[in-house]
């Protein structure tokens, strides 16, 4: 997972409330395993739709998505945060977003970033002609006419996102820790690994009454 410390650029200014994952990824999409190519099917009945802001040329590889209320309500499917990653969008804006969602979201490098309605209705008045910043040092979303929206984000998921840490890189970060515990239990417990004698002794054992 790449680090996100600062995500800035146009940003989709949508605002839709209510949106599902079956929206953000049609279910037919999701016979892949594959985290590439589902941007193509990402948003596919809005764009089906004329005038879509996803089709707009002024928005194309937008890295931040404004949306509404309740977004990524619906289905667990893990596919919406791989086809927003795929799309490019490395942050969410939105007053609420639905759990599963959050923690898909987290989990493959996008920020989900919640902030009061009146400040995402801004925000979606601004980036329809100025881009827009989501800053995780400061904690801020900020825009060239000195707009600064303040959000909080669970410490851990923060350091996470700065540090590009998924649970593989979390687990290669305590390699010490774990074989340096590993080395005591084999120690103190080596029956555990079953070495030569007393996994003997252990089945001996067993067979007395």
């Amino acid at each position: 997972m790449n680090p996100v410390t600062t995500v800035t650029g146009t940003a989709y200014p949508w605002g839709a409330k209510n949106i599902d994952t079956d929206i953000i990824i049609p279910a037919h999409w999701l016979k892949t395993i594959s985290r590439s190519g589902l941007a193509r099917g990402a948003f596919e009945t809005v764009r089906a739709q004329p005038g879509n802001v996803f089709d707009d040329p002024r928005y194309t590889g937008a890295p931040i998505l404004i949306a509404g209320d309740n977004f990524g309500c619906g289905s667990s499917r893990e596919h919406a945060a791989w086809a927003l990653a795929d799309m490019g969008v490395r942050a969410v804006i939105a007053p609420s977003f639905s759990d599963i969602f959050s923690g898909n979201a987290f989990k493959n490098g996008i920020v989900p970033v919640v902030l009061p309605q009146e400040a995402v209705d801004r925000l979606v008045e601004v980036a329809q002609t100025h881009p827009v910043t989501v800053d995780l040092e400061t904690m801020t979303v900020t825009t060239p006419f000195q707009d600064r929206f303040a959000f909080d984000l669970d410490p851990f998921r923060r350091r996470c996102l700065m540090e590009g840490l998924d649970e593989i890189g979390l687990t290669l970060a305590r390699d010490t820790a774990i074989s340096n515990f590993e080395g005591a239990m084999n120690q103190h417990r080596p029956w555990i690994e079953g070495r030569s004698g007393y996994a003997s002794v252990a089945v001996e054992g067993a067979g007395r009454t």
